[in-house]
């Protein structure tokens, strides 16, 4: 036989021609880096399963996000550790909240970077579940008032996106209502659309403090073997407003970004999660994966997928490299 007159190879030959034919970028502008904030001043303390990340209190937050800014990462995503908790989160809500207080010391240092705020009760309810508890039952719609509360609140403070991720049923509606009823029109909604019940939590919740204190999340968070559902609460969140939808985790759930993705019109974000990080970091620490590569190929697989955003902890790693 003829060799053939195709040879795909012509085009590998250099990192210029590499690059040049490149299907799939992923750079900082993509990325959203998530940050947790905590009370007090001049508070900066390692996150023992998320090396590299930080409890920050409000002015260290926004020292850090000076420095997101600077690398050209598109925005962070606030995650609040309160005062205290209660039994409906009302530190979640509050004006003079953690996250809200960040909020504002960010947006006073950076002109440029956008500012997203988790809306979940999680983190500040004493139960840890997240929405409003009656007996052993995480109750939907007493929930979504106070979700609404907290977008409003986290609008109020200057966020220019707020992104509810408790999997609450028509929360989203709630919450568009009510920013709008606020004069919040323009404030954009990241719609934590499919977020399943993962094992790969582990370290947010460590670094978030928000474990259940009973039970689990599978009640509301979406069970790991299906698509179809996943493509449904998309629609739902689609009808109500959402502006971006996620899929969380993004690894383990490739095929359902790629799903969503060829469904709908909207921008696709995903989220590289803690425990994706963790096992990153742990197997480079310890000499047996190359970070840089390993980093670049799980982000770039994700955008290849079909992610048009990704929310990720390599964000400032992936930043530094590329510069």
């Amino acid at each position: 036989m003829p060799f053939p007159a195709e040879r795909p190879r012509r085009l590998r030959r250099s990192e210029r021609l590499r690059a040049l034919v490149r299907e799939t970028r992923v750079g900082p502008e993509h990325l959203i880096y998530p940050l947790f904030v905590a009370p007090g001043s001049g508070f900066r303390k390692e996150i023992p399963s998320l090396p590299g990340c930080y409890h920050l209190s409000a002015d260290e937050a926004a020292r850090e996000a000076r420095e997101v800014e600077r690398l050209g990462i598109a925005g962070v995503i606030l995650f609040g550790l309160p005062e205290g908790k209660d039994a409906v989160g009302s530190q979640g809500y509050a004006d003079d909240g953690v996250v809200q207080k960040a909020v504002r010391a960010i947006r006073a240092e950076c002109k440029e970077l956008l500012v997203a705020t988790d809306v979940c009760l999680c983190e500040y309810t004493s139960h840890g579940h997240c929405g409003v508890v009656e007996g052993q039952d995480v109750v939907n719609d007493p929930t979504l008032e106070l979700l609404a509360k907290m977008a409003v609140s986290h609008a109020r403070a200057g966020a220019h996106v707020v992104a509810p991720s408790d999997m609450m049923d028509g929360r989203v509606g709630a919450i568009r209502t009510s920013l709008d009823a606020a004069g919040f029109g323009d404030v954009a909604i990241l719609s934590y659309a499919a977020k399943y019940a993962s094992a790969f939590y582990g370290p947010f919740r460590e670094a978030a403090d928000s474990a259940p204190q009973f039970g689990d999340r599978r009640s509301y968070q979406m069970d790991p073997a299906n698509v179809r559902e996943a493509l449904r609460e998309v629609r739902l969140d689609v009808a109500e407003g959402a502006d971006v939808v996620m899929v969380k985790p993004a690894l383990p759930y490739l095929d359902v970004i790629r799903a969503v993705r060829e469904s709908v019109d909207l921008p696709v974000a995903a989220y590289n999660v803690s425990g994706e990080y963790a096992m990153v970091k742990a197997a480079a620490a310890r000499g047996w994966i190359d970070e840089r590569r390993i980093v670049r190929e799980t982000l770039t697989s994700i955008r290849r997928a079909g992610a048009d955003v990704i929310l990720t902890y390599h964000a400032k790693d992936l930043a530094r490299w590329t510069s």
